[in-house]
């Protein structure tokens, strides 16, 4: 799922994606959280409430901004300003992606006055990651959902194929390869994944945890990370840190079991 150059010699066999039960499962799993929404909102309006800073959310592969439309709601009742990247549906790294996206970043940057949080599902993280490598004066943090950012093999996600199928979409010779994608970036990130997800491997969607990065599980369905509301509550901790180095996230004690690695 990630906008890379296929690198000759590519070992093959390196890993495996998620089981075809998890995969074949993944549409109606994916409403479950949307599904608790309800009996999550008395608690999810109690989630932590940051400085309204600008947050720019990505969608994932095939996706629009549609697909992120509970996820910016929640975001602006928190009092963000929370906007979609207005580049209709994610083919991969087109033109109009790679020439849109740090336009849309500055926009919102520009129009808060100040350092802008970049959330991103699947494909949309790989997007974020990057946006925080060339452009860290202007990104104060990304948060992945679920985005195979770490990816060594195709067969690590169900989704290759569709990447691939649009291969003739995307603009040669500019996006990075899988080893340039995999390297850490210099702003704080968190890395959010599901050993429930059955779209990609969730070992793609890790990297080794520094000051800078840090891993959270949670139990969501890949189709869910945008209305699952342990990610929503999630995300919100995060965009209530403080700018520069994070605190590792710790959960209230009533929530901590919706997190597996806590």
């Amino acid at each position: 799922m990630s906008p890379v150059r296929e690198r000759s010699g590519a070992s093959a066999g390196q890993g495996a994606g998620p089981s075809i039960g998890l995969y074949l499962t993944e549409p109606v799993r994916g409403l479950a959280g949307f599904a608790a929404m309800p009996a999550a909102a008395p608690w999810l309006a109690k989630a932590p409430r940051g400085d309204g800073h600008g947050v720019l959310v990505l969608p994932g592969l095939l996706a629009s901004d549609a697909s992120t439309h509970v996820l910016r709601g929640f975001l602006r009742r928190l009092g963000y300003q929370a906007t979609g990247w207005n580049l209709g549906r994610n083919h991969g790294p087109t033109e109009q992606v790679l020439t849109g996206l740090p336009r849309a970043l500055s926009a919102v940057a520009e129009r808060t006055g100040r350092p802008v949080s970049v959330v991103g599902w699947s494909l949309g993280g790989i997007y974020a990651r990057e946006l925080g490598r060339r452009h860290p004066g202007q990104v104060r943090q990304v948060i992945t959902l679920g985005s195979p950012f770490a990816l060594t093999d195709p067969r690590q996600s169900h989704a290759s194929h569709a990447y691939r199928r649009r291969s003739h979409l995307h603009t040669p010779g500019r996006a990075p390869t899988r080893e340039q994608i995999a390297e850490p970036i210099g702003v704080p990130s968190t890395a959010v994944y599901s050993r429930r997800d059955g779209i990609v491997a969730w070992q793609a969607c890790v990297e080794p945890e520094t000051v800078l990065h840090e891993n959270v599980e949670v139990r969501c369905a890949h189709l869910g990370f945008g209305t699952d509301p342990a990610t929503l509550w999630l995300i919100a901790d995060r965009l209530a840190a403080p700018p520069g180095a994070m605190p590792r996230f710790s959960p209230p004690l009533a929530l901590r079991s919706l997190y597996p690695d806590r």
